[in-house]
């Protein structure tokens, strides 16, 4: 490692034990992933506040302090934690106080939750608890280094926001918080943001539900590398480059993708290349769109449905707003739960539609999902979704059967009880 004179001085002690901890764990860090030197980064969206049995074992015998150290330090020291030395703030985390009553979530975890948001808010990290901190006012420049967890989050600050972040865990983000630097390798540098694969779209991509399913055949094909995606579609909208990130980063690893025009590292296709050759395309049309249906489908037959969850990653104001046209007026027989962000949650209050889908039986909760806290409505056999993220992660998170389609097919399940999902 090359450390600047300040780095070296971090290391050694000049600002504290915490922070010569969070140093010594980049230090290790950088030095696996042969990486020479550190970036300066000025946001960090990570976790520490989510509950676990762990946690709870750390603060119930030593204290906060002490569960940062270890949880988000790897360090066994006994220090007091300072305040964050760079703005960050707190991801989507477990179920809070909205959900008592509701989710099958530990009372005590809603109370250990409070304890460290309070805690942690001392500290300097905001509580945005939400796996998209881009809807609420954390906007990262394009160029701006910056250190991020949460797949779908990475993705989205890479490809739409034009951020370099790779996708950090709890214990590198825990350490820039507290030093402003991470390993510069990865999506820091240049040649590794340009595109890998062409894929060719040859059918209308028209939906939200059609950039769900393109983004899980695009993950599927190019795993952890870089698609640039051309052809049949119209402009997209928030939601859809969310919707579209959030499925190629389950069903691959991507944590960068193009379209030109679209995306701001690519005015061009060749611009998205980064001037190399262009490789041979790989077409996406019907025949790939409905393959790619079938198999988010292909985890059960029952079609019972106990259980129909929308927004994930969580669900902009406008989808809040669509799904309860959905639902005004009528009656629901499974349950239904929509996860949002908090601070949306207080625009849909104020705006009537959590009172209209909470008229029709559903609930609007904020902060986390079934997936992160691993908890759904007692009894839950069969779940719908709009998200290839939650239809690819949750059957096996909780054993249950799952069901894909659009948000009419999943308010019709949660109306009917049944599945009628169909490709249109």
């Amino acid at each position: 490692m090359n450390l600047t004179d300040e780095e070296k001085a971090m290391l050694d002690g000049a600002e504290g034990p915490a922070v010569a901890a969070a140093m010594d764990l980049l230090v290790r860090y950088a030095e696996a992933l042969d990486c020479e030197r550190f970036c300066d980064v000025r946001n960090v969206a990570g976790t520490m506040t989510q509950p676990s049995p762990a946690k709870a074992k750390l603060v119930a015998e030593h204290g906060w302090d002490k569960a940062y150290a270890v949880i988000n330090l790897d360090s066994d020291g006994d220090f007091e934690v300072p305040a964050m030395k760079v703005p960050t703030c707190q991801l989507q985390h477990g179920f809070s106080d909205d959900s008592v009553g509701v989710a099958p979530y530990p009372k005590q975890y809603v109370e250990l939750q409070a304890d460290a948001e309070s805690f942690y808010g001392r500290k300097g990290v905001n509580i945005l608890a939400t796996c998209t901190p881009y809807q609420v006012g954390n906007l990262p420049v394009r160029g701006e280094h910056i250190a991020w967890m949460e797949s779908s989050a990475v993705v989205y600050a890479n490809s739409v926001l034009g951020a370099r972040t790779n996708c950090e865990g709890g214990a590198s983000t825990g350490a820039a918080s507290l030093t402003g630097k991470i390993p510069c390798w990865g999506n820091h540098h240049e040649e590794n943001r340009r595109g890998t694969h062409l894929i060719d779209v040859r059918v209308p991509v028209k939906d939200f539900l059609d950039w769900g399913l393109l983004g899980y055949f695009a993950g599927d094909l190019v795993q952890e590398e870089r698609p640039v995606i051309v052809g049949d579609f119209a402009q997209p909208e928030l939601v859809d480059l969310k919707h579209f990130g959030a499925a190629a980063a389950s069903s691959g690893g991507v944590e960068m993708y193009h379209i030109p025009g679209v995306t701001p590292e690519a005015p061009t296709v060749e611009a998205a290349f980064g001037g190399a050759a262009l490789p041979e395309s790989i077409h996406y049309g019907q025949r790939e769109r409905q393959a790619v249906y079938d198999d988010l489908n292909s985890q059960g037959d029952n079609t019972d449905v106990d259980f129909v969850l929308l927004g994930c990653p969580h669900a902009s104001i406008d989808q809040i707003w669509r799904a309860a046209r959905a639902l005004e007026g009528r009656k629901l027989k499974a349950q239904l739960w929509i996860m949002v962000p908090r601070a949306l949650k207080v625009v849909a209050d104020r705006s009537g539609y959590t009172e209209i889908i909470e008229r029709a039986g559903g609930r609007v909760l904020s902060d986390s999902c079934p997936a992160m806290s691993r908890s759904a409505p007692p009894g839950t056999r069969v779940f719908a979704t709009d998200s290839a993220k939650q239809a690819h992660y949750l059957p096996a998170i909780l054993g249950i059967e799952a069901w894909f389609g659009t948000l009419e097919d999943c308010v019709d399940a949660a109306v009917t009880g049944r599945w009628r999902g169909e490709l249109r």
